[in-house]
């Protein structure tokens, strides 16, 4: 999409004075924007849905907001009984080879006569997308529980702009018709951070946590590790300083603190590196925190970057304790960087709940173009935080909207209470980080008057050294746009949403097929710079020839770039 027809969204968008004791509120960022509407338009009446299928409400009474009681009634019925509400059921796959994957259960819709409010942690991991490639590309569907689709929405570059003022992030929101059920909305929450110029960089104090265990003794593996960080030390400078500490059976220091100036003693002590041995994975972490603190710079960019398959099988006590540990430090300014390797025991579960204690973000390395993207083009975002335990709530109209959805996000929901509780963890976002969360909405009326407010959008987030948290507040203006309207950044994220769905074969994908997420994710390519909305479209053929091997799958058009 042109950023030229980027509008401001809101003409009586403000942020109140404080109202909770403790938060800061501050303004609204300056660049929060949809496209602009060339004219008011009126949406094709909406077919009511019979009853919204919703999560086990009662299972998760947390959830609500003190004095507002569950209900479970069919819309137009609010005196029916309460009844079981429904989950989707999709089952846990045991993948043969030995992986380990959280179990997902997709939620269904939720009634705004139930809860009309939404609570979310943001999340800025992409190894689910990168893992899926992996599998599609040895020609094998990926099991269901590794699709996570938040992470295949935020693999992809788009085009929303950063923060115009000095903000950590800009908040962006469109809403147009939703591609897979025409009676419903689709509203897109973009966050864009701050971008940070390489040479407005903080000085770096990185660890390098190496797992030299037998079990990555495979080319994806140690090698892949070895080839993937001489691109980072290779962006580093003079005042950034790398140290090598490594597990197997014990854990060790390879290589002190050093200048990256020092680049060919650094190289040459990960080449040195060989695998073979069990794996302390604990030991290996404790050492290579007490090395970041004991090297620890004031102001700078304090991380360690654990590179392994996961496959922990020694010395770890409690899996609690190494999670606290890992919390403990990130309170303490010490961030964590997962980069996940190999294949046959990757243990994804394991290395997500790492990344989500130590204030990090997870990436898949399934090969050198996955090192380069993570290590090179999007550096700065791998090591420089630039907001941390950032909240998204929506609260929608019930006028307006009868239900919704957010697609993804499982295991990053949160309880509405805890958005305004700065005990509370949530995720970080990097320095030019995108973060896009989707909500399928269906609407009350079967008309909704055009240029309508349907959802109120909330944002909790703190600096990376703040103990309090700042608040910005918005208003989310349906303008009755359709689907064939919307922005390319918008139609492309859908087509990423409707592939998730297949490949999970979700309950509800509704008229989503493969044939529809080629074509739309084909017209909203945009100029693809980077290439990577092409390659979703080879996934997306490899996906279809493997859920229907008889199906004629459509060629990928060249790309633009």
């Amino acid at each position: 999409m042109s950023l030229h027809c980027w509008v401001p969204l809101l003409v009586c968008a403000v942020v109140v004075g404080c109202g909770e004791a403790g938060h800061q509120k501050t303004a609204a960022p300056a660049s929060y924007a949809v496209p602009t509407e060339s004219a008011a338009s009126s949406r094709a009446p909406h077919a009511q849905p019979e009853l919204l299928r919703t999560v086990d409400l009662e299972a998760k009474s947390a959830d609500f907001a003190p004095g507002l009681a569950p209900q479970s009634a069919p819309l137009g019925d609010e005196s029916a009984p309460l009844s079981k509400f429904r989950l989707s059921q999709t089952p846990t796959e045991t993948n043969a080879t030995g992986e380990g994957y959280r179990p997902i259960i997709e939620p269904g819709f939720i009634t705004t006569a139930q809860q009309d409010t939404s609570t979310f942690s943001i999340d800025v991991d992409t190894a689910s997308y990168s893992n899926v490639r992996r599998f599609l590309q040895q020609g094998q569907l990926p099991p269901v529980d590794a699709v996570r689709i938040e992470e295949m929405l935020n693999y992809f570059a788009y085009e929303e702009m950063p923060p115009a003022t000095t903000g950590p992030f800009s908040a962006h929101l469109e809403i147009a018709g939703c591609p897979w059920n025409p009676a419903h909305r689709l509203a897109k929450i973009g966050l864009k951070g701050r971008e940070i110029a390489p040479a407005a960089r903080p000085q770096c104090n990185l660890v390098f946590l190496i797992d030299v265990s037998g079990s990555m003794n495979h080319p994806k593996k140690l090698p892949l590790v070895k080839q993937s960080l001489r691109l980072l030390v290779e962006q580093l400078g003079e005042a950034d300083h790398i140290a090598l500490t490594v597990y197997a059976g014990a854990a060790g220091v390879v290589l002190p603190s050093t200048s990256a100036s020092r680049k060919t003693d650094i190289i040459a002590a990960l080449d040195r590196l060989n695998a073979g041995g069990s794996t302390n994975g604990a030991g290996g972490i404790r050492l290579a925190y007490q090395t970041a603190t004991e090297n620890k710079i004031d102001g700078g960019a304090n991380r360690v970057i654990l590179c392994t398959d996961g496959d922990f099988n020694v010395g770890v006590s409690s899996e609690n304790e190494l999670e606290q540990l890992i919390t403990q430090e990130a309170k303490r300014g010490v961030f964590l960087t997962v980069l996940g390797f190999g294949m046959g025991n990757l243990q994804d579960r394991k290395l997500e709940t790492l990344a989500d204690k130590g204030n990090g973000h997870y990436a898949y390395i399934d090969g050198i173009a996955e090192a380069r993207k993570a290590l090179v083009e999007e550096l700065s975002g791998t090591l420089i935080t630039i907001a941390k335990d950032v909240k998204i709530q929506v609260e929608f109209a019930k006028q307006h909207v009868a239900g919704y959805r957010l697609i993804g996000y499982e295991n990053r929901h949160l309880a509405n209470q805890d958005f305004a509780n700065d005990a509370k963890d949530a995720g970080e976002i990097g320095a030019g980080h995108s973060v896009t969360a989707l909500y399928e909405i269906i609407p009350q009326e079967q008309t909704v008057p055009a240029n309508t407010d349907i959802m109120k959008l909330r944002l909790r987030y703190k600096a990376p050294d703040a103990d309090r948290s700042d608040l910005a507040e918005f208003v989310g203006r349906d303008t009755g746009r359709e689907f064939a309207a919307a922005g390319n950044d918008f139609r492309f994220a859908s087509a990423v949403a409707m592939a998730g769905m297949l490949l999970r074969n979700s309950e509800y994908k509704g008229t989503a097929s493969w044939n529809a997420v080629t074509q739309l994710a084909t017209h909203a390519r945009g100029s693809d710079s980077r290439g990577q909305r092409t390659e979703f479209l080879e996934l997306v053929n490899r996906a279809q020839h493997l859920s229907n091997p008889s199906a004629t799958v459509q060629p990928v058009p060249v790309s633009s770039r």
